[in-house]
């Protein structure tokens, strides 16, 4: 089942993101987020109008998607940055396909013009969802992230809805 998101789903989410954190370089934050911090992202991403939704299996969170503003400044209303986050043993059953299948549908209906995909390399699979929907690479950034000693690139996939 897929649905918006609740404040309640605060732990869950941090549960989620911060394995991410930890264990890989998926995400260049380096701390732990803390169950505010995911409850202040949450608020900030809904008081933009902006969807943040997460699936459920056998009434757990098993994983969430979400858009953020790509840029603060008026001219890039029109384009967002998604992001899609799932539990480790949800992981190759669909989830993420869902979700990402939702949370674009919601983009294009509320007139957004461009969802923009920030991979962390190498990422295949990460890759191949985005070129399910018909992202395009639009950038390729060589070392800019520095995690667990090591450089990291980072690629970003665009998707273009139709005006």
């Amino acid at each position: 089942m897929i649905r918006k998101i609740n404040q309640s789903d605060s732990q869950v989410i941090a549960e989620i993101y911060n394995h991410y954190v930890k264990n890989t370089v998926i995400t260049f934050e380096e701390k732990e987020v803390s169950l505010d911090d995911i409850s202040e992202r949450i608020e900030n991403v809904l008081s933009e109008s902006l969807p943040w939704i997460v699936a459920e299996k056998m009434g757990r969170v098993v994983g969430y998607a979400y858009a953020t503003k790509w840029r603060a400044r008026s001219a890039y209303r029109f384009s967002v940055e998604s992001a899609v986050y799932l539990k480790q043993t949800s992981i190759g059953n669909g989830i993420g396909t869902i979700l990402y299948k939702e949370l674009l549908s919601s983009l294009k209906d509320s007139g957004v013009h461009v969802v923009i995909g920030g991979i962390a390399l190498p990422n295949p699979s990460c890759i191949a969802l985005h070129k399910k929907f018909g992202f395009k690479q639009a950038a390729y950034f060589k070392e800019v992230g520095f995690k667990f000693d090591t450089w990291i690139d980072v690629g970003y996939w665009q998707l273009q809805f139709n005006s």
